[in-house]
């Protein structure tokens, strides 16, 4: 943002009218900028990391043809892959949510290293933690859509194509969270390198 001031020069000189001179833009000014871009892309990271973990620890769906004694059914805590995507995104949603605070404090002063750096390296730890959830899930996701003839796993999601639609959903809802940390990590890299 540039102010402009305007000068009269006296007629007596060359120049006559008026000058406009154009004030320096504030350093540090893209660096407040780049704080509220993080701020707001962490509030988008915590819906899509609980959203992912509430989807598929809902996901659950019964079979209605068979009898009460005898029920196909379908659940996330029937598979440790989903349990621990589970665990794994509601973690990484509360640390995104107890980051918000250092993200508050890198708006108020822009300059500040220490916040940042802080950030930085839990973001990358915590980018690790839901890519690697993330990925065991859609994998398993995967199967349960086209199965294995090798291995004599059976595609599920013809019967039970509700569970199969929102563990699918929780897969690309993790998947939102990563590309969202990995822009967390890359902002806090570049305004890190700038200093």
């Amino acid at each position: 943002m540039s102010t402009s001031t305007t000068i009269d020069v006296p007629e007596s000189s060359n120049i006559k009218g008026k000058t406009t001179l154009v004030a320096p833009p504030r350093p540090g000014g893209w660096k407040k900028g780049m704080a509220i871009m993080d701020f707001i892309l962490r509030l988008g990271a915590i819906a899509a990391a609980l959203g992912a973990a509430a989807s598929m620890g809902t996901s659950d769906q019964t079979l209605p043809f068979f009898t009460q004694f005898f029920q196909f059914e379908a659940s996330y805590d029937s598979f440790t892959t989903f349990q621990f995507f589970v665990i794994s995104m509601a973690i990484v949603g509360g640390y995104l949510v107890l980051s918000l605070p250092f993200s508050i404090v890198a708006i108020i002063r822009p300059h500040a290293k220490g916040p940042r750096l802080f950030l930085i390296i839990l973001d990358t730890v915590f980018l690790t933690l839901a890519t690697s959830c993330g990925a065991s899930a859609a994998s398993i996701v995967y199967l349960a859509h086209n199965g294995n003839q090798d291995t004599n796993w059976l595609a599920i999601c013809n019967q039970f194509g509700d569970f199969c639609a929102q563990t699918s959903g929780a897969v690309v809802s993790s998947f939102v969270t990563v590309v969202i940390l990995v822009l967390l990590v890359v902002m806090s890299a570049l305004v890190l390198g700038k200093h």
